[in-house]
């Protein structure tokens, strides 16, 4: 039985700040949930979160906006996130990219399903894919109702330059099964599959080998959802079984524990068990992502690493209007939330 239940979140690299928070909260339509920063390295970088309404895991996209370092996109990364949508929506989504400039690569299909591939200011691909059985809830803004908005993730859409080893990992040591072969692409699902629970690889044997560091405009990982923290015991005890000797210790991002691991084909993978609270272990529920919080173990220097970020504004739409306390108080206005 595997030890993965789906997809707990996805992490990339997009460019500035600003234009980031933007793009994801009105063009994506997605709440922020959070505003915190890299816990790992020497510099200051916001760690940003986007989700659906409810905040769930499997909705949730992570960026670091890390504009002084450009990734080179390439394989052995991700290549696009999927979110669903809901049948027969995929002409609003082409409408609602050409209202706001968006570059995007049209309707196709895949697997049978209609999807829509777009780009980010940054170069990130991310795509709409529609899926009549994910019923999970999408955030709304001024522009996106409830019936057109984005549920969650499908998955992510993952290059490698060989299958057979990737494959071997997903489904020796992660518990997935391989469903599908469309042209290039390979599909690997968990547990029921479908939204949240599938895997796509995509096969491009002459692709470049991307970047694996953090960079702007590049895939960094994919996260894994699992049970707890002896889950990820387990887990990491059976990469070693296996031969994939180069897990992390497990490591503790405040609002989930991890272990790392770098897969076959080049791709960063991640499994996670969410701590006592979840993201709203530090601020309520109603009011995720309109504070800019640190880990405990950060907050003594608050004052220095806030002096490293660009100060960031966020649409009022985002949550209730809250205006922290404080030195930076002064630069945000009534209808917008800082960091």
């Amino acid at each position: 039985m595997s030890l993965v239940t789906g997809i707990h979140h996805i992490t990339v690299c997009a460019s500035g700040a600003q234009e980031d928070v933007d793009f994801q909260t009105t063009v994506a339509g997605q709440r922020l949930i959070k505003q915190t920063v890299l816990f790992d390295g020497r510099y200051a970088h916001y760690h940003l979160y986007c989700s659906n309404a409810n905040a769930e895991t499997g909705s949730v996209y992570t960026t670091f906006p890390y504009k002084r370092v450009p990734g080179r996109p390439g394989s052995g990364q991700i290549q696009a996130t999927a979110y669903t949508i809901p049948t027969g929506t995929s002409k609003f989504w082409l409408d609602h990219f050409k209202r706001h400039s968006v570059k995007h690569g049209g309707a196709k299909e895949r697997f049978g399903q209609t999807f829509v591939r777009f780009e980010h200011p940054s170069g990130l691909q991310l795509e709409v894919i529609e899926d009549p059985a994910d019923k999970r809830k999408g955030w709304t803004t001024p522009e996106i109702t409830p019936d057109v908005s984005m549920r969650g993730f499908h998955g992510p859409v993952l290059s490698v330059r060989e299958i057979p080893e990737q494959e071997r990992f997903y489904v020796e040591a992660l518990g997935f099964r391989k469903t599908g072969e469309d042209g290039a692409y390979h599909r690997f699902e968990v547990g029921t599959g479908g939204a949240a629970k599938t895997l796509i690889l995509v096969h491009e044997p002459d692709k470049p080998a991307g970047s694996w560091g953090f960079g702007a405009g590049t895939g960094h990982h994919v996260a894994l959802e699992v049970a707890n923290d002896e889950a990820l015991a387990e887990q990491k005890n059976l990469y070693e079984e296996l031969g994939y000797t180069d897990c992390s210790e497990i490591k503790d991002r405040n609002y989930f524990h991890s272990i790392y691991v770098r897969s076959p084909g080049g791709i960063l993978t991640e499994c996670a068990a969410n701590a006592p609270g979840g993201f709203a272990r530090d601020e309520p529920y109603e009011q995720l992502g309109t504070h800019m919080l640190l880990p405990p173990w950060f907050e003594e220097r608050r004052a220095e690493i806030m002096a490293m970020l660009e100060p960031i504004k966020v649409p009022e739409f985002n949550g209730p209007v809250t205006v922290q306390q404080g030195a930076s108080a002064s630069r945000r206005s009534a209808s917008f939330i800082g960091s």
